[in-house]
């Protein structure tokens, strides 16, 4: 699903208004290809006027929007159905690359949403369906529901969240791990192996934290700045290739730490 361009995208959770569109647009200019938004993050707009005002052609960019999240109104179909049309309408898109189920409060959310959402695939107006914080007893389920591939797990992973029985669970499977929060909002800064590595190749922590995700043949990553210059940076990461004891010594990191942790969620 996702080639070597679009392996590393741009999370634009915050990014909204005159500022957000910006941003979104120098990340088209610096080299970006996949954009990922969601309902819930209110700037699909700002990303549909980012790509509308750009040169790059609609063909060449990969565009992920998420709907339902668990802070959103009580699911049902016909307010998914609303969900998604609004989605088309505010990104002014004709057709979504991937659509994701955000994040489900109960395994009865993924029940009511996940079959709408597969009608979109079905209708061939969505390429690619989606979830987004599923746990391996969710993504079972899932698998009972739709006859479409999942072909995304959107969750958090970096060097110390590494999701490995999530990633072997999955490694049978067309799904691929798209890592949102690949910095740990910050925290791969303070990890002496991080640090070291990135000595060694000269560049920065977040460039080798995200040259590592990449380094796993399944996984994607979508950093989110609001900076043009990290914008730069990030994306240096799709040209440094880290060798086998690098990535070995990032994967051999024991701390343990989740960004996103809802009390009442079991991973």
């Amino acid at each position: 699903m996702f080639d070597q361009q679009t392996r590393l995208g741009l999370g634009t959770y915050s990014l909204t208004g005159e500022t957000g569109r910006d941003t979104i647009a120098a990340s088209l200019d610096v080299g970006y290809r996949h954009l990922d938004t969601a309902r819930l993050y209110e700037n699909e707009r700002e990303v549909g006027e980012a790509i509308a005002d750009s040169d790059v052609d609609r063909d060449d960019l990969f565009v992920a929007t998420k709907v339902a999240h668990f802070e959103e109104p009580a699911k049902t179909e016909s307010y998914v159905r609303r969900a998604v049309a609004e989605s088309f309408d505010r990104l002014g898109l004709e057709r979504i690359d991937l659509l994701y189920h955000h994040w489900p409060r109960s395994q009865g959310d993924i029940e009511t949403v996940l079959p709408v959402l597969e009608e979109y695939v079905q209708d061939g107006v969505v390429d690619h369906l989606g979830v987004s914080n599923y746990t391996i007893a969710d993504m079972e389920l899932a698998r009972d529901l739709v006859d479409v591939p999942i072909d995304a797990l959107q969750v958090e992973m970096h060097p110390l969240l590494q999701q490995d029985e999530l990633r072997d669970f999955l490694s049978d499977t067309v799904t691929q791990v798209v890592a949102y929060s690949p910095l740990a909002q910050g925290e791969v800064f303070e990890v002496d192996a991080i640090s070291a590595v990135a000595e060694k190749h000269g560049v920065s922590e977040a460039v080798v934290t995200l040259a590592w995700l990449l380094s796993k043949d399944d996984v994607a990553a979508i950093p989110r700045t609001s900076s043009v210059d990290h914008l730069r940076d990030n994306f240096e990461a799709l040209s440094v290739d880290l060798d086998a004891e690098d990535i070995a010594r990032i994967d051999d990191i024991e701390r343990t730490h989740r960004c996103e942790d809802p009390d009442w969620m079991s991973w």
